[in-house]
């Protein structure tokens, strides 16, 4: 979206270089950050006066790009129409392709904006946390701020706009948390499923156009009409969607002498559109498709493929029904990514190529921050395809360049995301400065989510490898950020003093272990200190994700490649790796003696040798729910036998599906399920049920380290996804031992899934998991 705070467009963004000085304030709710991207952000706490104050803006107009009128709409929009009229909030949903976009863009420039004004945002892969902060700042001049969760609803409150949000393909809780965030708003969503009921407002379905909208739209595309009964048996094949009619008219106009084509080939109409493509369009078209479903820059699209003009060029696939405008720039159309993993001859993007340019750029001093939180999941999906290709370093690159300016967009939620991936990318490309750097950051950003417990553990562990490294002005700032790290919630949980996770349902939003919401809120930012952290352990094997094909490059020294999966389920092209070998786990940490005894003093253990319950937190694998067993020895040297091990049953707990995430490969009108989503029997006895979220994002019911029950979030893409979180001691309940990870690997046939458990760090070298286990779920239903 535009940037439209005071500094928007014209913010500087950091210079991320190991030798460099790139620093920056941003303050979010009591904190103030100094974001440094060399030793690691400062925190300190702002006292009463220090705060901004945010000024409302006399009109409020932050409108979609402009487009042509959609056709056929108009009882769509008497409908939208009528419930704002009612005060009430409205959910357009339907199949990709159907409209709703054109709809909600349409919606938004022509009906009564009434009340304050009219706001538009894009919700494609972004937090409910971000979307929340975008409608702040385009509703009051913010000066780089973000407001706490308890603050946000009161400066918000008494600003009567319309929101309209595409793309908004969340859960009921995380719609209603984007709509509790601005209280007296009214918000028209779309998305692909039906889930707005209720008190919270009416859903409204988009059904395909009329036959003589479709005519009308062919006779635009065509310049002439066609003949009537083609025209007629042609909608009834697509079903009135404008997407399939569309690529319809776009062979016709390709292929004057074939003219439209039979109805019975409507779905089938991507290839003979690829065929007609010249060299300079398939070629950018073949970039988007690259990068999944994220959006990209003519800028960008023009420097990576040679093509001049870029923005018409894309224009023109847009036309076509291949790529879609947004209000960044393009992405690549539903559908589109698995018809071009079938086309032979494109010769793969230079992996190095795509991560360096973006890296160099996200490092600018003269690149916003806004832009580059807009490009946040251009950045994710290059950080997967470094990571399938076995260049753990490339995605270290591009996460370590982006941090800093994601950090000072305020958009808290992607910004985890990305420290998410670089952690691990560090740990097997055995870089311990980035290893060092990336769990810093970690633990600044959990203390200004409230991420209590997970902030004490990240930024203790954060010290110790800063020590390590001999940086003492690291260990220095994650010293002092730990300061601000509460070890009791305050009297009002509702008001945490950090902005928080407003995402978050019962569980967290759409990140892993540091970015999700601890069960007690952050509330008094000068009490408490940290307990000691776990030492990091050798990293999980990487995650899939890969889109088209990249050509990795020149393998890094001493890096081996990483096989991927040629069979992966996720949409995108399989990336050829090249020699197949193990991936790196980096110089693994010396031992950390004093941690181990701090810790068992602290855990009060009942003698040198007892076991001590890891509990698996709310955001770790459901197949790990009740409690994972982890063996503190007296010594490295002592046997596993000599402590018993305590293990729990897991639940059974129930959900239901909903149908695909956001990214779908298919045109038909009605998408199966895919990834996680529904019932699984475990070959361990248990029963586990994923409800798809979207966002990549899979959740199911769960439990914190004291018992109270919350909810578990996989995220991931093509056919692995995973979990990790904080392992709590049996007693105290609240006590952090470790991290552990649990991943899910989707078979080829899509009804079976493998499923490993490790142990990412803990507080002594010498405690293991005893009950980490690999066992296969089958799908029930």
């Amino acid at each position: 979206m535009a940037d439209t705070g005071e500094d928007g467009g014209t913010r500087t963004g950091n210079r991320v270089d190991i030798d460099g000085d790139a620093t920056g304030p941003v303050i979010a709710g009591n904190y103030n950050v100094v974001v440094d991207a060399q030793h690691g952000s400062t925190v300190t706490v702002l006292m009463d006066g220090q705060r901004p104050r945010p000024r409302r803006r006399d009109r409020i107009r932050l409108l979609p790009r402009r487009q042509g009128t959609p056709l056929g709409r108009d009882a769509d929009l008497a409908a939208i129409a009528a419930a704002l009229h009612a005060g009430e909030s409205v959910q357009l949903w339907g199949p990709p392709g159907v409209g709703k976009s054109a709809l909600l863009r349409h919606a938004a420039r022509t009906l009564d904006a009434g009340g304050d004004g009219v706001v538009f945002l894009d919700a494609a892969r972004r937090e409910p946390e971000d979307l929340a902060q975008d409608i702040f700042e385009a509703c009051h001049s913010t000066g780089g701020y973000a407001p706490s969760r308890g603050e946000l609803p009161q400066l918000m409150e008494g600003v009567e706009a319309t929101v309209y949000v595409d793309n908004a393909d969340y859960t009921a809780e995380q719609l209603r948390t984007v709509m509790d965030a601005a209280p007296d708003a009214l918000f028209v969503f779309a998305g692909r499923e039906e889930v707005l009921q209720g008190t919270d407002g009416r859903a409204h379905r988009v059904e395909g156009i009329t036959r003589d909208a479709a005519a009308e739209l062919l006779t635009r595309e065509l310049g002439g009409a066609g003949d009537p009964d083609l025209v007629t048996a042609l909608w009834e094949a697509a079903a009135g969607a404008p997407l399939l009619l569309l690529r319809a008219a776009a062979v016709a106009r390709l292929d004057p002498a074939a003219g439209l084509p039979r109805p019975g080939a409507v779905r089938e109409l991507l290839h003979p559109l690829f065929d007609r493509l010249d060299e300079p369009s398939l070629r950018a078209l073949h970039l988007l498709g690259t990068f999944r479903d994220a959006e990209l820059d003519p800028e960008h699209i023009g420097a990576l493929s040679g093509t001049p003009d870029a923005a018409a060029l894309c224009a023109g696939l847009a036309g076509l029904g291949l790529a879609e405008e947004t209000e960044l720039g393009y992405r690549v159309a539903d559908g589109v990514v698995a018809a071009l993993r079938e086309r032979r001859g494109l010769r793969p993007y230079a992996l190095e190529r795509l991560c360096g340019y973006f890296a160099d750029w996200a490092a600018r001093p003269e690149t916003p921050a806004a832009q580059v939180a807009g490009h946040a999941r251009a950045l994710e999906v290059l950080a997967e395809l470094a990571e399938r290709s076995g260049r753990a370093d490339l995605a270290v690159r591009v996460v370590r360049a982006a941090s800093p300016a994601l950090a000072r967009s305020l958009r808290f939620g992607v910004w985890g995301r990305l420290l998410d991936q670089g952690l691990p990318a560090a740990q097997r490309a055995g870089d311990r400065q980035a290893e060092a750097y990336f769990t810093h950051e970690r633990g600044v950003r959990a203390v200004l989510t409230g991420n209590r417990v997970v902030a004490a553990v990240l930024l203790a562990e954060a010290g110790i490898l800063w020590r390590q490294l001999g940086d003492t002005q690291g260990a220095d700032a994650a010293a002092n950020a730990q300061q601000y790290v509460p070890q009791e919630p305050g009297p009002e949980a509702g008001s945490p003093d950090g902005p928080g996770e407003v995402n978050a349902p019962e569980g967290g939003g759409s990140d892993v272990g540091s970015s999700s919401t601890d069960p007690t809120p952050l509330q008094d930012p000068t009490a408490g200190t940290a307990p000691s952290a776990p030492s990091p352990e050798p990293a999980p094997p990487p995650e899939t994700g890969a889109s088209m094909p990249t050509d990795p490059g020149a393998t890094a020294p001493d890096m081996p490649t990483v096989p991927s999966d040629p069979g992966m389920s996720g949409g995108g092209m399989p990336v050829d790796p090249g020699t197949a070998a193990s991936p790196a786990t980096g110089v693994p940490p010396t031992g950390i003696g004093e941690a181990g005894g701090a810790v068992a003093a602290s855990a009060g253990a009942g003698g040198a040798g007892a076991a001590i319950a890891l509990k698996v937190a709310a955001v770790i694998a459901a197949v790990v729910i009740g409690a994972v067993a982890v063996e503190q020895n007296r010594s490295s040297s002592e046997s596993a036998s000599d402590t018993p091990a305590v293990s729990a049953p897991t639940p059974t707990v129930e959900f239901t599906a909903p149908a695909d995430p956001v990214d779908a490969t298919t045109d038909e009108p009605e998408p199966e399920p895919t990834g996680l989503a529904g019932t699984w029997n475990g070959s361990d006895g248990g029963t586990y049920v994923f409800t798809d979220a979207g966002l990549g994002t899979y959740t199911m019911a769960d439990e914190d380290g004291c018992g109270n029950p919350t909810s578990t979030e996989f995220t991931g893409s093509g056919d692995t996804y995973s979990a990790t979180a904080p392992g709590y001691a049996r007693e105290p309940c609240d006590l952090v031992l470790g991290q552990i990870r649990t991943t899910i690997t989707l078979g080829e046939d899509g009804d079976t899934a493998e499923v490993t458990q490790e142990v990412v760090s803990v507080v002594d070298r010498s405690a293991r998991c005893t009950t980490c286990q690999s066992f296969t779920l089958t799908r029930a239903s």
